[in-house]
């Protein structure tokens, strides 16, 4: 596992930062990619991600690793962030399981997603609260990590 570390993780974060990318820059490259790859939203994170590295003029690779990572998060995360989403806007929370899901978008796709855009959108204000918060301890914590890190 040791090693397995090192050459996928500990590696290629230090070729980073041979190429001139600093810790800080790489930290917050790392933090936004993860946060902003749980937004509860499927089907859109890798082009968030892009626009807003390329926005920032973030390592494009860096934000986008961070947000592949971040997919099981993102998944684990999805009914949560609905459940915060209706407690905040003082709405039911809205229940309902993959093959219920399935056979609705089966049967009618459009009302499907109609029925189920106020929630997603209540999803994304509670994630929107907490994704600044995450955001600045993960660079907080990254960015002395990286510092020693990097390459002499």
């Amino acid at each position: 596992m040791k090693n397995f570390l090192r050459r996928r993780v500990m590696d290629p974060l230090r070729a980073q930062l041979t190429q001139g990318v600093t810790p800080r820059r790489l930290a917050l490259a790392l933090a936004l990619g993860v946060v902003l790859g749980v937004v509860p939203v499927l089907g859109v994170t890798t082009l968030l991600c892009g626009v807003v590295a390329a926005v920032l003029k973030l390592n494009q690779p860096a934000v986008q690793v961070a947000n592949y990572a971040a997919y099981p998060v993102q998944l684990a995360l999805f009914v949560p962030f609905f459940h915060l989403g209706a407690r905040l806007f003082g709405q039911p929370p809205m229940t309902f399981t993959v093959a219920q899901l399935r056979a609705e978008l089966h049967a009618d796709r459009l009302g499907t997603l109609a029925h189920y855009a106020g929630a997603n959108l209540r999803a994304v204000a509670a994630w929107a609260l907490i994704a600044p918060v995450v955001a600045g301890l993960l660079f907080v914590v990254l960015a002395p990590l990286l510092r020693r890190v990097r390459p002499v």
